[in-house]
């Protein structure tokens, strides 16, 4: 699969304005996301790049900031040759290590997660994604039954398994992750793990104990109410992906609705994870 390569540079540009940026390029298909040299570079494969699309959403900040873009293509056999020079292992809470496949493992830890990185997001390293792992490592997992929306590589699937979760299902739209979720599930030696590719409406009509759902504020809108068909009484949610204000407030009416209630929230940077238990 052949992909491209944009290199953002930016002048007069703020953090959360690259925050929304790279959310809007994510709509547009872009999903993979590295720092460079004055901004950043985005990965997209070829078939779904649409030029004049990038134009239009660049041009929706053209009186904010000043950009600049190069495009290259990307040769498939050189995709892991780029993660390995950008991908380092991640320690959450001092308690997990992630790494991937050519890092050197570490057994003084007590949770590993084995990540082979590919073009999926979830390696760890993203916000939204640490401060989930976070609030998984701080609940009681053992013997529940978890449904991951927007899975990614499976990261998070992968964790509630080493916390003694009984099952787990791990959904992605994109089939990349979906296949990524898989192989990352069987380095890890995880078994008890089912992988669907689809969205709201692949979820198994079953009953879950605990939800994540690390994907975008639009969407999750769009799908609470279908956890809310799922989710067990005291059942739990963890949320990321969207901003503060006035994402979470919008999220929190939304769940109030179906009788999901907020229980507190995270922020890193401009990146909040929040905690919904059903009444």
């Amino acid at each position: 699969m052949q992909y491209i390569k944009a290199i953002f540079t930016f002048q007069g540009i703020e953090d959360y304005q690259q925050d929304l940026l790279i959310s809007d390029l994510a709509d547009l298909g872009f999903d993979t996301f590295e720092d460079s040299e004055g901004g950043f570079t985005a990965f997209i494969i070829r078939d779904n790049f649409n030029e004049q699309e990038l134009k239009d959403l660049l041009g929706n900040y053209s009186e904010e900031f000043a950009t600049e873009y190069t495009l290259e293509d990307v040769a498939d056999e050189n995709w892991n040759a780029e993660w390995e020079k950008n991908f380092s292992p991640l320690i959450i809470d001092d308690v997990c290590y992630v790494r991937a496949t050519f890092h050197e493992p570490q057994p003084s830890y007590p949770y590993e997660i084995l990540i082979d990185p590919k073009m999926a997001f979830g390696t760890g390293h993203h916000q939204t994604t640490t401060m989930v792992m976070q609030y998984i490592l701080a609940a009681d997992l053992k013997d529940k039954n978890i449904l991951d929306m927007g899975c990614g590589t499976g990261i998070l699937a992968i964790l509630a398994a080493k916390l003694g979760a009984k099952s787990l299902m791990a959904i992605d739209y994109d089939d990349i992750c979906y296949q990524s979720t898989i192989e990352n599930a069987a380095l890890n030696h995880v078994d008890n793990l089912k992988a669907l590719c689809g969205s709201k409406e692949v979820i198994p009509d079953d009953e879950y104990d605990v939800i994540f759902a690390n994907i975008n504020r639009n969407i999750l809108l769009d799908q609470i109410h279908r956890y809310a068909e799922v989710l067990k009484a005291g059942g739990k949610i963890f949320f990321s992906g969207f901003y503060l204000d006035p994402d979470l407030s919008m999220i929190t009416a939304e769940c109030a609705k179906y009788g999901i209630k907020y229980v507190d929230h995270k922020q890193n940077g401009d990146w909040v994870a929040a905690q919904f238990e059903k009444k």
